[in-house]
């Protein structure tokens, strides 16, 4: 039984995730950090063995270098923070660290064909479209894509334009062109649910990953 603790537990993300943990057989919730709640990390660490992190660009690095510090294995959900400084703390920790700029299997895939896409298309750029309250732009998912696709064409990643309107949750496009025609590769989240599967896959996966900090849900697929 894997002991999992949340912290933004009170969140949009940080709710569905504990609901998604209490659903799994092989998981236990053994705590609930936020403020909100009136609980710190400190006060759940002790009883996890993970710790799925969906809080705020500004405590997110705080929050898995206490994570690591205790032994304590840390999945980041959390984009829009440096994860640099994981790597020396990682390094001279017992305990692992996942990043994920984004958990939903579709996701991944529309960032893998893009990069390929970008092989084979003279430009590209990316739309990324969230919920008004997301305090990153642009978004972890697009400079990810961008990444990616810089990397696959040896060039320099595509422009991004961010959206931030109110009804949305979480929706990319990438729009490719070419002499006489145009590629769009989209992908739309329409409920939070959809980051469960890989959320729950990394908590059972971080404690055995070779390289830490791992960056990228493909990596565990």
């Amino acid at each position: 039984m894997i002991r999992v603790a949340v912290a933004g537990a009170a969140g949009r993300m940080g709710s569905t995730v504990c609901d998604a943990v209490t659903g799994a057989d092989d998981m236990e919730l053994t705590g609930r950090a936020d403020p909100a709640l009136g609980t710190s990390l400190a006060e759940v660490l002790g009883a996890a063995d993970v710790v799925v992190d969906f809080t705020q660009p500004d405590t997110a690095l705080a929050n898995a270098l206490e994570c690591l510090d205790a032994g304590v294995h840390v999945v980041i959900g959390t984009t829009g923070f440096d994860i640099e400084p994981l790597r020396e703390a990682s390094a001279k920790s017992t305990a692992n660290v996942f990043f994920a700029p984004n958990f939903a299997i579709g996701a991944v895939l529309m960032m893998k064909f893009a990069a390929e896409a970008a092989r084979h298309m003279a430009k590209a750029e990316i739309i990324e479209l969230h919920h008004d309250r997301k305090l990153d732009a642009p978004s972890g998912t697009a400079a990810r894509t961008a990444q990616l696709m810089a990397a696959a064409t040896g060039g320099e990643a595509p422009p991004i334009h961010s959206v931030r309107l109110p009804g949305m949750v979480a929706n990319q496009e990438v729009i490719l062109g070419d002499l006489g025609q145009t590629l769009t590769i989209r992908h739309d989240t329409v409920d939070r649910v959809s980051f469960m599967p890989g959320v729950l896959l990394a908590v059972r996966r971080v404690g055995a990953i070779a390289d830490s900090p791992l960056v990228g849900l493909e990596h565990l697929l």
